[in-house]
Parts: structure tokens; sequence; C-alpha cells
């Protein structure tokens, strides 16, 4: 198949680093520290016992681990032999497990134990044979422990070289429609993301400690976080469980220097902040996974000093394709423009079958174009083929590109609310009550109207103590957007649902209002 005879590993940025920068710390867990050479030493141990369970190249491997120093033990043992990486989300239920097992054809599942529960149930199901990390000790009941395996196993030498367009990872879209799809990443796509975020995306050097709260199943975590620090031989700070006051207090312990998360961490950091004076030495933030309303942004100015640097990705382009470039002042409220190397435009959204590009400043489908694209999801040729048309990757976002080459995010394609014929984006009414000095969160969707075809909802959150009433919300938002995009029905809430990377999951807040409705109409 391949073209040539070049060759590439991901499992390379570890072994790199812990030859040129053995006493590097790599990972701070708690009270634990590791360096580099500990590290690798560790994961060749683990390669040795996966190895003597038939792992090899191209043996897809899961694994259900959150952010402990197993999750890059494990990953990087699996892509060492050579072998594919199937991240499991940590929240699934043993259903959910076993589909992906299935799916991806995954031979092993490694399980941490606090994940036993719904991990080894969902094994069960799916015929795939598990072993532990993180028992605390052996017994016949439970699955063997890999730490026992790796200590009676001999350690691998070095790692495989693999094809550049072999498969390292797949990972699982959270689809909003139908079953996740699995997404494969290639070697090159996920070391040439690395190097490219390192020479001219981020600015991240050795001594730079960063907070990794982004859970590591999750892509942004995953390459951004551990696989850029571990490049770059910074220190990865972990947190196993993110909140605002941990995250805070751990920064401040371990003087942190760069912070990456989603919006939901930034809101829930501002909140920390206004109980604790103590700030860490913070050089700047990077924001993904959603849009961050920039009253946000400029409250985090105030609060921690820094910029937050807001880029765009997707799981399939492994992930960044955009970013608001560390070392130019960002534009809050774009997501910056593309990376090296990477194309990004705005393209004809009606226009399926082709890719019909649009002009500066209108209105289409963000399509991309690079080094970063997926090899296609995985057994589904149909789906693989609806997404990557004429050579570009359809995102279903929408969004502009200005003259200046920077790209803003209208909303998703599936988010926008149609309203009397009128197409209204949540984002939009979303930045203008985020300004609400006593707004927290919100997020505004769309509810089926029989009369209108979608009504708009907002439901917010609002700050400790705070005494805003709906009414003066409501009076808010109208007096800044256009008759027909204000929301008629405005909620305050304790919570929005968030989903396991932290976005809001605004189609269970449409279910939770449809299934109101319906309960109030049948009453």
């Amino acid at each position: 198949m391949s073209a040539g005879f070049a060759t590439v590993s991901v499992a390379s940025i570890l072994v790199e680093t812990a030859r040129r920068m053995p006493t590097n710390v790599a990972l701070v867990v708690g009270p634990t520290e590791t360096t580099y050479a500990e590290l690798w030493q560790q994961t060749r141990q683990y390669a040795g016992a996966l190895r003597d369970r038939g792992v090899g190249p191209g043996t897809p491997v899961a694994m259900l681990i959150p952010n402990v120093a197993d999750f890059p033990r494990v990953y990087y043992a699996v892509l060492a032999l050579g072998g594919v990486v199937v991240p499991i989300h940590a929240l699934l239920k043993a259903k959910e497990i076993e589909y992906v097992l299935r799916d991806s054809g995954a031979q092993l599942l490694v399980c941490a134990a606090p994940l036993l529960g719904e991990g080894a149930k969902g094994a069960t199901l799916a015929g795939v044979p598990v072993i532990s990390v993180l028992l605390p000790e052996a017994s016949p009941e439970l699955p063997a422990r890999l730490e026992d395996e790796a200590r009676a196993s001999v350690p691998i030498e070095t790692y495989v070289q693999r094809d550049p367009f072999d498969t390292a990872t797949i990972l699982y879209t959270s689809g909003t429609t139908g079953t996740p799809k699995g997404a494969e990443g290639s070697h090159l796509a996920l070391v040439e993301q690395v190097n490219v975020s390192l020479l001219t995306t981020f600015d991240m050097r050795a001594d730079d400690r960063v907070l990794g709260a982004l859970p590591l199943f999750h892509t942004f975590g995953q390459t951004c976080t551990m696989n850029t620090v571990f490049r770059a031989g910074a220190t990865l700070v972990m947190v196993p469980k993110f909140t605002g006051d941990t995250a805070l207090q751990v920064m401040n312990e371990q003087k942190c220097t760069i912070f990456m998360g989603v919006p939901t961490m930034y809101i829930a950091l501002l909140d920390a902040a206004s109980r604790s004076t103590d700030r860490p030495p913070l050089r700047y933030g990077i924001s993904g996974g959603a849009a961050i309303p920039v009253a946000v942004i400029d409250r985090f100015r105030e609060q921690f000093g820094t910029e937050i640097h807001e880029g765009y990705g997707l799981t399939e382009t492994s992930p960044v394709a955009t970013f608001n470039m560390v070392g130019v002042p960002p534009r809050p409220g774009t997501i910056g423009t593309p990376i090296w190397g990477v194309d990004v435009e705005i393209a004809d959204a009606e226009v399926d079958d082709r890719i019909v590009l649009l002009p500066a400043g209108e209105l289409g489908e963000l399509v991309i174009r690079g080094h970063n694209l997926m090899n296609g999801y995985h057994n589904r040729p149909e789906d693989t083929a609806k997404v990557m048309v004429d050579g570009w990757f359809r995102t279903g976002d929408l969004g502009r590109k200005d003259d200046d080459g920077y790209l803003t995010i209208v909303d998703r394609t599936k988010d926008m609310i149609l309203r009397n014929g009128y197409n209204v984006y949540p984002r939009e009414v979303e930045e203008v009550l985020a300004r609400h000095p006593e707004i927290q969160m919100v997020a505004v969707y769309g509810v089926p109207h029989e009369t209108h075809g979608q009504e708009i909802v907002a439901s917010v959150v609002l700050v400790a103590d705070a005494r805003a009433t709906v009414d003066e919300l409501l009076e808010f938002v109208r007096d800044d957007v256009a008759a027909y995009k204000y929301p008629r029905h405005l909620e305050i809430v304790e919570v929005l649902p968030l989903g396991p990377s932290g976005k809001v999951l605004k189609r269970e807040l449409v279910a939770a209002w449809v299934a109101r409705e319906e309960s109030s109409v049948s009453h």
C-alpha cells in the first residue's frame, strides 16, 4: 500500500524525549512526579506484558482509563508495539462500551479499577478479554493486573516503526446523530499536528508546566496537551477529576504556566477565582471544543492577567485546524487563522456533491484540507464519502472568513434555529447574555413550535448570590438583538448538562423542554 519507504510513529514522541531529556519531569499526579526516563521504562514494561498477550502491529487495544499516569503508559505501550489505541470515554455505560469494542475490533480492554463496573460488563458483552490497572490487589474474581504481568515480562527494547498512513488511534466521535463513528488518526497526522503546534501555533518550552485537566480519552487532551507537552519535554500536571477549585489550587501549588480547557472549564476557574486571591504564573490559556464567549475572555484577562487563545478543530482533523497563534495578539470572537500547512475555507453549505468555495465575508460551511485529516471513519466508507468531498473535509460548522484570513464560527449547522423562516444562530444570542454580570453560563437552543417552526429558549446559570430575575434578563437581551432572535423563554437553572469533554449538551435541554411541554399538555 505504501508509496515509499518513510516510517513514523507517535511512540517516538515519548521515546525521543526520554533519550534527550531523561531527568525532566514528564508527569505530576498528586504528590507523585515521574521523569521521562521513568515513564519510558514503565511503558517498556507494560509493552512487554501486552506483547505477551499477542498485541503487535495493527492490533486494536481499547483503554478505559482516567487522567492518571497509567493513561500515557498504556497509550505509548500499545503504539510502541505498532498497535492501534482505542480510547473509550470514561462516562460510557456497559452497552456503549460494548459497541465501541465491537465496532473497533478491539482484541483487549485495559481498564482502570474505578471504571471496571461498566468496563468489565461491556467487555463481557463484546467477548473481549480485560486486563486491569490500579486494582489494589489481585483476586480470582477480578481481571488480571497489568502491573503484575509487566513485572513478570521482558520489557521491549524500542518502538516499532510504522507506515506514515497506518492508523495510530481510533477515536469515537460523540455523534449527535446515530451511533458514534470511529475516526482513524494516522501516525503522520498526529505527529505533524504536534510539531506544527510547537513550531508555529503554541509557545511551549521544556520549562513549562501545563495543567492537564482535559480528559485524555478526548482528542484535545490527548494531542494538544499530552502529546504536545511530551514532545516539548515540558511537565504535564494531571487533574483526574476537574473542578474549578481543584484546578486553581493545583495550578497555584504547581506553578502552572499554561492552561488548556474548554469554555466551561474557564467559567469554573473564574468562579473559583471569586473565592481565592492566589493566582498561578500563567503565561496564557488555550481554549477549544466550543465557542468561548468574549465576555469570559475579558473576565479571565481581568482575573488572571493573561490572554486566552482560542482555536478550532475536530476529532477528524487531529484536532487543531485554526488557532489564534501565540505571539500574535488574539482576536477574541474569532478562531484565528489556519495552522501551518492546512487550508480552511468557506464553502456553499447547500451544495452537497462538490465543494464550491465562497469569497471572503460570506457565510458558509467550514471545509478543511491538509496533513491533519483522518484516514476516514473506521469501516464506514459511506460516512467517510459524505464528509470527504473533492479532497476537503466538510465540518458541518457555519462561519465566515475575513480579508485577513481570520475565521469566525457562527454555529453548528444542526444548532441553527429556524424561526418563522429566519435563521437564528444561538451563539450570537449567547454572546449577548454572557455579557450580563450575573450570568455565569448560558445555552440558547431551539424547541419545536407549531406556528413558528421553532421557538428560541435560553437556559442560564447565575453567579453565586445573583439577584437577576427572568424579566430583567429578557429585557437585557431584547435591547441588543433583533426581534426575531431574542429568546421568548428564559429559565434560570442550577446546572447545565455537560458531556464528557465539557461541552453543553443542548440536545438534552431540548429533550427536557419537549418532555415538560408534553406532560403539561397531557395534564
